[in-house]
Order: C-alpha cells, then sequence, then structure tokens
C-alpha cells in the first residue's frame, strides 16, 4: 500500500509538471521604452505575489502556454484579463482559460497590460490597445517560431479586458503603436466574455472612469464605445454573459451583437440565465459549460484543424 501511494503522488507530481511545463516564460511586449510612458511614482509597484490578480503594471508582457506539438492546430488566442481598467484577474481570467485552450491544440497567450493612468502615462486612453496591439504584433510577426497559423490569431476578454479585447476587433487599423514593418493588427476572431462594450448609458462606470475620465467628451465616449465601432471588416465574434450581471449589464453583449448582425458579421451568442458577473471558467449557476460551446464555435468556423483558411 505504501509503495501504492508513493506510486501516486510521484504521478500526480509528474502530471503538474507537465501541466505547467506549457508555460513559458513571459516575454515583454517592449525591447526598449515602453511608449507612451512616463517614470512611474515610487510607489508604483506591481505586487510581489501576482498568482491571483495584479495591478500597477509597468513591464507589460505577454505568457505563452503551447500545446504538445502533435497536438497543436496553429490556431493561438491573446487573453486579456478583466478587472475594471484598475487590476487583472490574471488567473481566473487569464491561466486558468490558457490551459483550456491547449486542451484543444490552440496556443494561448495571457496579456499582462498596463492599466490607464495619469501616472505612469502620457495618454492612459490608449495604453491599454497599445498592449493588445503590440501583443498582436508580436504573436503574428513570430508566428513561424511557434508554429502558428498568422491568419488564425485571435483576441479574447473578460469584462474590461472583453473592452480592450472589442477595441483591438474594432480598432485595429487605427494604429497606436510603431508598426514600421506593416504587420495587420487585425484579430482573425475575436471571444468576448461578458463584456464592457459601451461607454454611454449601459455601461460600467468604472471601467469608463479609468480609461477616459468621468467627464470625458463625447467624442471619446463614442470612439470607445464598441458597438458603433463595428463594421464589415470587425472579425466573428463569440459572445458569453448572463442576463443577471449586475456589475456589467447584458445589454453590452446584446448591442454588440446586434452591430454584428447590421454589419454582416458571423456572430455567436450565448446568454445564461444567471451566473452574475466574473465566473471565468464556469458558471456555477448552470450545468452547461461555455468553453464547450466555444470550442464547437471554433471547430465549426475552421480554427481547430491544420488548415491555412482563415476565418472569415
Amino acid at each position: 500500500m505504501k509503495k501504492l501511494s508513493l506510486y501516486l503522488l510521484a504521478f500526480l507530481l509528474l502530471s503538474t509538471l507537465v501541466t505547467y511545463a506549457q508555460e513559458a516564460a513571459p516575454i515583454p511586449l517592449y525591447t526598449g521604452a515602453v511608449p507612451n510612458s512616463k517614470p512611474a511614482p515610487e510607489n508604483y509597484i506591481e505586487p510581489a505575489s501576482k498568482a491571483y490578480s495584479t495591478n500597477k503594471v509597468t513591464v507589460p508582457t505577454i505568457t505563452p502556454f503551447l500545446p504538445e506539438k502533435e497536438k497543436a492546430n496553429g490556431t493561438s488566442v491573446i487573453i486579456c484579463p478583466g478587472g475594471g481598467y484598475s487590476g487583472l484577474a490574471i488567473k481566473s481570467e487569464g491561466y486558468d482559460v490558457a490551459r483550456e485552450f491547449v486542451k484543444i491544440g490552440v496556443t494561448a497567450f495571457v496579456l499582462k497590460y498596463r492599466l490607464p493612468s495619469d501616472l505612469i502615462m502620457v495618454d492612459k486612453t490608449i495604453g491599454p490597445l497599445q498592449d493588445a496591439e503590440q501583443a498582436m504584433l508580436i504573436v503574428r510577426s513570430r508566428a513561424a517560431e511557434w508554429g502558428l497559423n498568422p491568419a488564425k490569431i485571435g483576441i479574447m476578454g473578460f469584462s474590461a479586458g472583453g473592452h480592450l479585447a472589442s477595441t483591438l476587433a474594432t480598432h485595429f487599423d487605427k494604429w497606436v503603436i510603431d508598426n514600421k514593418a506593416n504587420i495587420s493588427l487585425r484579430p482573425d476572431f475575436a471571444i468576448l466574455m461578458y463584456p464592457v462594450i459601451t461607454f454611454g448609458e449601459k455601461t460600467h462606470r468604472g471601467s469608463k472612469n479609468n480609461l477616459i475620465g468621468a467627464n470625458a467628451p463625447q467624442e471619446w465616449v463614442d470612439l470607445y464605445s464598441n458597438e458603433k465601432q463595428v463594421t464589415a471588416n470587425t472579425p466573428i465574434t463569440f459572445l458569453v454573459q448572463a442576463a443577471d450581471d449586475n456589475v456589467v449589464p447584458v445589454e453590452n453583449s446584446l448591442m454588440f451583437y446586434d452591430a454584428l448582425l447590421k454589419a454582416k458579421v458571423k456572430g455567436e451568442m450565448h446568454i445564461f440565465a444567471e451566473g452574475g458577473h466574473g465566473f471565468g471558467l464556469n458558471n456555477r449557476k448552470s450545468k452547461a459549460h461555455w468553453f464547450d460551446w466555444c470550442t464547437t464555435w471554433l471547430d465549426t468556423n475552421g480554427l481547430l484543424s491544420n488548415t491555412t483558411t482563415p476565418a472569415k
């Protein structure tokens, strides 16, 4: 019995090592000075422990999660955790989700982006978008290195990270980074989880105020109300939210989906009857699993097969 217990312990340890071996070291987004930045105050320091959440980011990174080569299908996704543009739920809306993508052969990159702040940024309204664009630039330009299809790179976001993801999905041609190689920053698909979409009446006030300010001009409100920025060139999109979300009104997803319909862009939306906000991978109010729906959606759109045909 003792020997059996030792074997079991060894197996569990090996399983843990295999799981975490899929996670590569974080990659800084910028090799030189971080654009649009100014010296951070002495007390503006990212927490030493970033196991579950983090904030006060000054060195943005992407952390790759790589599937086994024989399982990899060439599709990849950049994941933007949420946190109201004041923090990042880096584990539940980042690392945990990335490990699920690895299981279906998708390479995932967890984006640790700078949070908008006048303390560290010249223009806080573009800071997070710069990091999302730079992440797309890195993944697409290094696709061959990671065995990725450059025409199958998606963006995903939760809550305020969903606002960032939907911003990249609709503002991808408005460059706020240096892109001398003229690499496309357009995601090939978007996955938006209980996303902040609008900065209008149904917004999440904290996210809006943190990004553009409480008294932002109407021009900025409209610019970052991403339901107003959808065009025929917006990538195919998968949305999930709960009807009883009391933090980000469900109308955010409904408005974006309606805009997709009007632009004739393929979209799929799932609304849980219950679940509230911030449920991450598992909505405890439902026996259904949204990641299963997402997997089917990816497969239906040719994103889980080793082909070179891009999603439309």
